[in-house]
């Protein structure tokens, strides 16, 4: 399984960006998709997760820190997750990682980094004040 991961840059405070993470190679049928980020001299930490069996139902998890701000979203079809970022603050400000694991259940979101097996290359996002 390979995860591309796109969509990073730099934007002032209260902007907005978009981050993709498309996914290859062997085909999952169920899997917890999550973002992940990680500043300078600081642990990688949860950001985003959603659960993807294929269809509907499916749940998704935030941070506290994110949460009304970002939004996660999947397409099945083009096996692509998204990262949705308003409002942006200068805290956001880190190396953005995509990241995958198998799943047999579509309630739960792994918010763990250790929990997840795949991962993307990472993109920097930098937000200014």
């Amino acid at each position: 399984v390979q995860l591309q991961a796109s969509g990073g840059g730099s934007v002032q405070a209260g902007d907005s960006l978009g981050l993709s993470c498309e996914v290859s190679g062997r085909f999952i049928s169920k899997y917890c998709m999550g973002w992940f980020r990680q500043a300078p001299g600081e642990e990688r930490e949860f950001v985003a997760g959603i659960t993807w069996s294929g269809g509907s139902p499916y749940v998704t998890d935030y941070a506290d820190s994110v949460k009304d701000r970002f939004t996660i979203t999947r397409d099945h079809a083009k096996r692509t997750v998204y990262l949705q970022m308003n409002s942006l603050k200068p805290d956001d400000t880190a190396v953005y990682y995509c990241a995958a694991r198998d799943s047999t259940s579509y309630t739960y979101v792994y918010r763990t980094a250790n929990d997840y097996a795949y991962w993307g290359q990472g993109t920097q996002v930098t937000v200014s004040s």
